[in-house]
């Protein structure tokens, strides 16, 4: 559903359509008619324990909303939360990114938002992309791999592998006048199809997981 939010600089005010009037989020607030839904299906034990939809943050113009997911992972494989690639935000709000281990944890799949202006609602709209949901194998983060790094101080410090790969993906591309554009989306796009992007040999990759 579309959701409008407006931060007058200490409360923070939700409505929808349909809803009777603008609601003070104080503390949390529950998706229209999930509650009854989460208890028809949830075990007997579980009934009333529904995961909020929205929750107000100590923080000024902070808060939570839950995606609607809950996730679970392959062992070894996180989620990264982030906000959409190469997709500015309508403005008056911003996303923050956060990494849960999916693999361990089960439950809801939350993301944090700060709103950032008080002057007029924020309309978060239905078809319009939220929030990016990215697999991230634990491994690309692991301290051994994040320590793992060489840092050439200058140029001085390349090599003629490096000055060759130059060459080639900055230098010959631009002097060649009849290259196609977007020659590098197309490689990668074949890559990930398991196609040699210069010889149209089919290759095999092999997964780490399924997530």
């Amino acid at each position: 559903m579309d959701l409008q939010l407006i931060w007058d600089g200490h409360d923070i005010f939700w409505f929808f359509d349909g809803a009777p009037d603008w609601m003070p989020l104080s503390p949390a607030a529950q998706f229209p008619d999930f509650s009854e839904a989460f208890d028809k299906a949830a075990p007997g034990a579980l009934r009333g324990c529904a995961p909020p939809f929205l929750t107000a943050l100590p923080e000024p113009g902070m808060l939570q909303i839950w995606t609607g997911l809950m996730a679970r992972t392959a062992p070894g494989w996180s989620l990264l939360v982030r906000p959409p690639v190469n997709l500015s935000a309508p403005g008056g709000y911003s996303l923050y990114e956060g990494i849960v281990e999916t693999d361990h944890w089960f439950g809801p799949l939350f993301t944090n938002l700060r709103l950032t202006r008080t002057h007029k609602p924020v309309h978060l709209r239905a078809d319009f992309p939220l929030l990016q949901v990215q697999p991230l194998p634990r491994e690309a983060y692991a301290e051994h791999t994040l320590s793992a790094t060489a840092v050439v101080p200058d140029m001085g410090g390349m090599n003629d592998a490096d000055w060759d790969a130059y060459q080639s993906t900055i230098v010959a591309p631009t002097a060649d006048p009849d290259r196609p554009f977007g020659a590098y989306a197309v490689a990668a796009r074949k890559r990930r199809q398991g196609i040699c992007p210069f010889s149209g040999m089919q290759t095999v990759s092999v997964e780490p997981a399924q997530v």
